[in-house]
């Protein structure tokens, strides 16, 4: 019996493998075609040809569309100098290595049967990269010359993307949806450039005490003002939910890259410095686990406790040569199936699939809504979810998955390590045991690094009824953290 057992689940892989490999051959297809139309739609609809992440050769940019320097120092690629200012951030610099090489480096499989034609590529790429070094649009070590094939996309995507007239901009893209609620940023949050943050106080705001709510990947701040907020009303603390760069009603800038600097800058300015928040206690879930670290990194000091809800941190082999590639194919395996796996795949390896996903669903949220409303009978709980779920841009999810996720995520073992070793607050994980988009031994990962963190498992909860459902249970749960922290 067991060993009928074994083989039908071989059998099962196998052939999830072979139905895989044909559907995504399909799909690294479908998307080039889909290249094509958005470019030829772009060019219609906003009269300009709009630069994408495709592996497809680059020409080389030409002085007239921005001023970039690259430079190439002990094995790294900076961008010294940018023209104009990124004025969001309100920096002239964007360092490289910020920038994740899977925004534009995703081997499709069909490339992987054609490795002729890519070597020939890679060679026309060295060629053309040689015939124009001499002509001061891009000056570059010649140490490392072979490191600039696909630093032309980069810099191709980056100035596209920094444009004075991008910068200025603040009307959405013809493919993202431009209702009301999305574009409020234009007409609030804008005025000082910060997140849409929900606050809840104390009567006669006497908290003395302050805590920092991040949500997850394409989600948003009613999250924890749905769920958690209404259980912890007459708490002594001072409760502060953001809606990150990109989601709900915070901004969605078209030139933003959507980094790990950009995201934590926006928390301080939004939260800690508008708000004079000097010590506060941290609860983030997925996605905000990650920038959870990165506040930690810079405000060490000043955190109370940290409680993370299931931390996607996947350890990179110390021999993996490209570690950001291995926690793409981590997140996203190219598999279809589970169902999520195959979702998470067409949204991380096809940056043009992606964008269609977006453009029928966020752009037509409100019809989607309206229809869960009918179904559900306007039920609450629903709404917030779904209302999370697509109120976002293409460019904020495709570059936070990417530069976050992918990205800050193959490297997260330094930041663990400036918890265990420098912070003494008291480090808090939960996680669902049917959590099937961030696996449960991810807890158990970050446990190992921080051996004081103390992991709770839910058992018949996933990713997101870890808290939907349980709210009262774990807002009783949070106090407990606080107030032992607080002792």
């Amino acid at each position: 019996m067991g060993a009928m057992k074994t083989r039908s689940a071989s059998a099962g892989r196998w052939v999830n493998e072979v139905v895989s490999f044909v559907v995504f051959c399909l799909l690294d297809i479908m998307d080039y075609l889909l290249c094509l139309l958005y470019k030829t739609a772009d060019y219609l609809l906003e009269a300009e040809w709009k630069p994408c992440y495709c592996l497809s050769p680059k020409k080389l940019i030409t002085a007239s569309r921005g001023n970039i320097l690259l430079s190439h120092n002990n094995c790294e690629s900076k961008i010294l100098t940018v023209s104009p200012l990124q004025q969001l951030s309100g920096r002239s610099k964007i360092e490289l290595e910020e920038i994740s090489e899977t925004l534009y480096s995703r081997p499709s499989l069909l490339s992987d049967l054609s490795k002729l034609s890519v070597n020939d590529l890679t060679k026309w790429v060295v060629n053309m990269t040689r015939s124009h070094s001499d002509c001061g649009e891009i000056k570059i070590s010649k140490k490392r010359r072979k490191t600039m094939k696909s630093s032309f996309t980069v810099v191709e995507m980056l100035q596209g993307k920094i444009r004075p007239q991008n910068l200025s901009r603040q009307v959405s893209r013809w493919s993202d949806c431009d209702c009301g609620f999305c574009t409020c940023w234009n007409s609030t949050c804008v005025k000082d450039q910060s997140l849409f943050v929900k606050t809840q106080f104390p009567k006669g705001n006497s908290g003395n005490e302050d805590v920092l709510f991040i949500h997850g990947f394409i989600s948003s701040s009613a999250f924890w003002t749905e769920t958690v907020f209404p259980r912890l009303s007459t708490s002594k603390y001072r409760l502060f939910a953001v809606d990150l760069l990109g989601f709900g009603k915070s901004p969605k800038p078209a030139d933003s890259l959507y980094t790990m600097r950009e995201h934590v800058e926006m928390i301080e300015k939004s939260v800690l410095l508008k708000h004079n928040v000097k010590s506060f206690h941290i609860v983030a879930h997925s996605l905000g686990c990650i920038l959870a670290f990165g506040l930690v990194a810079k405000h060490g000091g000043s955190i109370k406790s940290l409680t993370l809800l299931a931390p996607p941190y996947h350890p990179v082999p110390t021999t993996e040569a490209e570690p950001r590639q291995y926690v793409m194919k981590k997140v996203a395996p190219r598999r279809i199936w589970p169902p999520i796996a195959f979702g998470a795949s067409m949204a991380c390896w096809y940056e043009h699939i992606s964008r269609t996903i977006c453009l029928l669903i966020c752009k037509n949220h409100r019809l989607w809504q309206f229809l869960a409303k009918l179904i559900t009978r306007n039920n609450r709980t629903v709404n917030f979810l779904i209302e999370g779920f697509m109120c976002h841009t293409h460019n904020a999810a495709w570059h936070t998955l990417h530069n976050i996720i992918c990205g800050v995520g193959s490297k997260l073992d330094s930041y663990l390590d400036i918890v265990r070793d420098k912070l003494k607050c008291n480090v808090a994980i939960f996680h669902g045991r049917d959590d099937e988009v961030v696996p449960v031994e991810c807890s158990y990962n970050v446990q190992s690094r921080i051996p004081r963190a103390r992991v709770k498992v839910i058992e018949n909860k996933d990713h997101i009824t870890l808290v939907v459902g349980r709210q009262v249970e774990f807002a009783k749960e949070l106090e407990e953290i606080w107030k032992s922290s607080s002792c």
